[in-house]
């Protein structure tokens, strides 16, 4: 059995969301290749040709793959589709945009967001906000899998020795067209690649509310998120959510802060390695998975913890 992966990547580099499909594609087929679809993206290659566990990198180079267009790279996807036992990608926007097209072409059911592979046709994935575990067994001749990274680990991104080989890139489906892209800058680590996540909820009350929670973050070098209930009031951008409906994270350190712990956004970052809860009600969710809670005003307690973080 052959694996193939798609990779997500910016032309310049690999996406760290890669590297943890990788992993859960080793554990489903012996070889695992990895396609880079992009225009003069010849260091992106070479990268994924160095993550252990590679076997082989597939570098498809045209102009019309630059903005990475679902339509073009799902059909460089079909296009090679037929040599492989499994086809995986990121459960991320990329990949959630690129598999159900390659699984309708080739007639068969995607399997999403899996945490687990207990055999190259048996995978373990989360339902009902992650509040149950569904083992799902699959008899298609082609296992479509989006891969949740926060379930398997990052392979290592040196020490492989892949070969790079040149396929012919597809023609452009003309189906779509880049127009633009919105991109929010910061000088905090990027939310799903995060060690550490300060996030805030409705109970902070407003978005300057927010600017008590920076000096907390910039102390840990932490990334900044929020509930969906912050998000919607307006108070932070959408960029900032975390859960069921935003981002999955699962970073070492995740402090919750005037969060009440709805189920949407436990399945959010549950899976974070250590839970800290900062709640004025004894009574939150968010205490039932913190490992850490503390029960007060978050006005007092935030600015606390600053001073004792020198």
């Amino acid at each position: 059995m052959t694996t193939l992966v798609i990779a997500e990547h910016d032309n310049a580099g690999l996406k760290g969301s890669t590297l943890n499909t990788i992993t859960a594609a080793a554990q489903c087929g012996a070889d695992v290749h990895v396609l880079v679809a992009g225009f003069n993206a010849g260091a992106v290659a070479q990268a994924a040709a160095q993550v252990v566990g590679v076997s082989k990198v597939l570098h498809a180079d045209a102009a019309y793959f630059a903005d990475g267009l679902a339509e073009n790279v799902a059909e460089q996807v079909l296009a090679i589709a037929g040599s492989y036992s499994h086809i995986l990608a990121p459960a991320t926007a990329y990949g959630k945009n690129i598999l159900p097209r390659v699984a309708a072409k080739l007639d068969v059911s995607q399997i999403s967001e899996i945490t687990k592979v207990d055999s190259p046709d048996t995978f373990e994935r989360p339902i009902y906000a992650g509040n149950a575990i569904a083992t799902v067994q699959s008899t298609d001749a082609v296992k479509v899998i989006t891969v949740r990274t926060t379930g398997f680990d990052a392979a290592a991104a040196t020490g492989g020795s892949a070969a790079v080989e040149t396929i012919a890139a597809v023609a452009d489906s003309g189906k779509s067209a880049f127009v633009s892209r919105e991109v929010a800058k910061s000088d905090r680590p990027e939310l799903t690649a995060a060690k550490v996540i300060v996030s805030g909820g409705r109970g902070m009350g407003s978005g300057d509310a927010f600017k008590v929670l920076e000096p907390l973050a910039d102390r840990l070098g932490a990334a900044m998120g929020a509930s969906r209930a912050a998000v919607d009031a307006g108070f932070v951008p959408n960029d900032w959510q975390v859960g069921q409906t935003g981002k999955i994270v699962a970073p070492q350190l995740y402090i919750a802060v005037g969060i009440s712990g709805a189920i949407q956004h436990l399945a959010g970052m549950k899976d974070s390695k250590t839970i800290v809860a900062i709640n004025k009600d004894p009574e939150a969710p968010i205490f039932s998975v913190a490992d850490y809670g503390i029960v007060g005003d978050l006005f007092e307690i935030v600015p606390q913890l600053v001073a004792e973080l020198g």
